[in-house]
């Protein structure tokens, strides 16, 4: 079992300290407002009820509906109860009791939300003020099912930095090295004519011709063929990712697809195989090619070695993280935590992800041979593989820009179907295409930075920050299933990036023990022992689980480093002040750049 330890329960757990902290989003109290508001943001209703706090009973409160939250306040104020839910996290609205209804409080609205809770409202029979409710948040929560636009392209906020620059394919396959005598750039997607729901920009074999390429995308699924994603700087061994093979029941071959993986074999000289990773549990890709799917046996491709990772589909995770769901909201069974939590799967699911993943990443570093992944169409499993073997061997993307890239490139740009599979503006809640692949990727990034806490720029809170605005439809990051998509809808020119927000206030989500030299390849320990349940992300809306608190020292140390920078940023303004009083003095030869350096503290 994980070494996830039974939750704590907080003592004082009817102070709703974990309501509360939603508030923490970025918005501004408005002047004569009763809740907060984003520029943009217009309020649409307001009506009395009452909230069926699963902690603390039945709340009285007034709840507020703009285009872009629901928000409640309580009427009492101690405690007072608020509760701050973008309407992107609403995943269905359902009406409780009917015309009937004599219980106290049985009539009302169930809301089921995307990020781990639920709420219950309840309301008067009288008035309609339960329709006028429905109404409103079904238009306004699924604005896709009613030709709305999502709060993304009204949002009017101002950033200092503008998250949309921070992501160019050009300018990352050259920090990679790229192009060079074995790759090549090719605009053969430039229209998305070859790919529909790949990027306009590919990184090929230079042997490859695009007639080659054109020839191979007949033969893959989604017509995704194999580009790559990152190339080692010393041994030249690439990771390419692509869709599975069209073999079908009759064992079809294709020789352009053949050829094509030779040629990515011989542009790495190193080794004599090309390793392909197949996602799938090994019956899986079996029963594709009944679907006309399928993969690469060893008599069409002689010269490559296959290993399948046993990583469940979409169907799969979904379930996994709705028995998680029922295990930690409302209640955590204290009693029977440890078989409650092994029964979920979850934690199984993740340590297969960060298990494969090891496993390319090992084979591109110490291997030095070239990995090609996919799973069946190489848009979920195949990212959270990829990128997660970057982010063990290249600690730029261990930083916060480089991470931000990280997600931009392997998530957006190469069609992870964001929209299908968090259910964006859409009110078909059962949906068979949700799936939690990118909250698990994130999962898993957490679980390295809790394993090697020195390594990464970022803190906890940027990655909960992420999960949160990949519901909340705010920033057009994670909105549409494709670049493709993106561009019609003119997303860059029309709405925010999320890496604006982020990008503007960096201190917020730096992690203050970040050690830049700590520059190798990470391998996680992907035991189940060494694993543990997210509960910062995972149970945060139960204020009777005790929250990990802020490590002390952790607290101190950045305290210092808060010091530091004033007692710098003062030493500078005192440098230019006296530059200013004494022109063309050789006493003030030192700049203070170089005075700044010779104060760096280390704590």
């Amino acid at each position: 079992m994980a070494s996830s330890s039974t939750p704590e329960y907080n003592s004082n757990s009817l102070d709703n300290s974990s309501i509360k902290r939603t508030l923490k989003d970025g918005t501004n109290w408005e002047q004569n407002e009763e809740i907060p508001r984003l520029p943009g943001e217009t309020r649409v209703t307001d009506k009395d009820v009452i909230y069926m706090c699963p902690f603390n009973g039945p709340v009285k409160g007034r709840v507020y509906i703009t285009n872009y939250r629901l928000y409640l306040r309580s009427v009492e104020n101690d405690p007072v109860v608020i509760l701050n839910v973008p309407l992107g996290v609403i995943s269905r609205i359902e009406k409780m009791g009917g015309a009937s209804s004599r219980g106290e409080n049985s009539y009302g609205l169930d809301i089921t939300c995307k990020d781990m809770r639920n709420l219950r409202f309840a309301l008067k029979q009288e008035g309609h003020s339960r329709r006028d409710i429905f109404e409103v948040l079904t238009k306004h929560a699924f604005p896709q099912s009613h030709n709305l636009l999502f709060f993304a392209f009204v949002n009017e906020e101002k950033f200092s930095e503008n998250g949309w620059m921070v992501y160019n394919p050009m300018s990352e396959y050259r920090r990679q090295g790229l192009p060079n005598d074995r790759w090549r750039v090719t605009f053969i997607n430039e229209h998305y004519g070859l790919c529909d729901t790949y990027p306009s920009l590919l990184v090929v074999p230079y042997n490859a011709t695009d007639d080659d390429l054109k020839k191979v995308a007949a033969f893959r699924s989604r017509n995704r063929i194999p580009v790559l994603s990152w190339i080692h700087p010393e041994t030249q061994a690439v990771i390419m990712r692509c869709s599975q093979p069209l073999v079908g029941m009759s064992g079809k071959r294709n020789k352009d697809d053949e050829r094509y993986l030779d040629i990515i074999r011989e542009a790495n000289r190193q080794i004599s195989k090309l390793t392909i990773y197949d996602a799938r549990p090994n019956v899986n890709a079996v029963a594709n090619k009944a679907t006309g799917g399928g993969y690469e046996g060893e008599d069409a491709y002689p010269n490559a070695e296959l290993f399948f990772l046993d990583i469940h589909n979409i169907h799969v995770m979904r379930e996994s993280l709705k028995k998680l769901k029922d295990i930690v909201y409302p209640n955590v069974e204290e009693s029977h935590w440890l078989s409650s939590l092994e029964s979920t799967h979850w934690l199984e699911h993740i340590k297969l992800v960060l298990t494969g993943a090891i496993q390319v990443a090992d084979k591109v570093s110490s291997g030095r041979s070239s990995v090609l992944v996919h799973c069946s169409d190489g848009w979920d499993r195949t990212a959270q593989l990829t990128s997660l073997a970057m982010l063990m061997l290249d600690s730029y993307y261990r930083t916060i820009e480089g991470f931000e890239v990280l997600v931009q490139k392997e998530w957006i740009s190469f069609g992870h179907k964001f929209a299908s599979r968090i259910g964006h503006g859409d009110k078909n809640h059962a949906d068979a295409d949700r799936s939690p692949i990118f909250l698990q990727f994130i999962d898993c990034v957490w679980q390295m930075s809790k394993q090697f806490p020195t390594a990464f720029e970022f803190n906890e809170q940027f990655l909960i920050t992420i999960l949160d605005h990949l519901y909340s439809c705010r920033f057009g990051t994670f909105l549409y299933n494709s670049e493709l998509l993106r561009e019609k809808e003119k997303v860059t020119e029309k709405t925010l990036s999320l890496w604006s927000l982020i990008n503007s206030e960096k201190s917020k989500y730096t992690n203050p023990f970040y050690s830049k030299e700590l520059n190798r390849a990470l391998y996680p320990v992907a035991s189940m022992r060494h694993l543990e349940l997210w509960v910062n992300y995972y149970i945060r809306w139960n204020p009777r689980i005790r929250q990990q608190q802020p490590n002390p020292v952790e607290q101190r140390y950045v305290e210092l480093l808060a010091l530091r920078d004033d007692y710098i940023r003062r030493l500078e303004e005192l440098q230019i002040t006296n530059n200013s009083k004494i022109p063309n003095s050789s006493a003030s030869s030192t700049s203070p750049s170089q005075m700044v350096s010779q104060v760096q503290t280390h704590f």
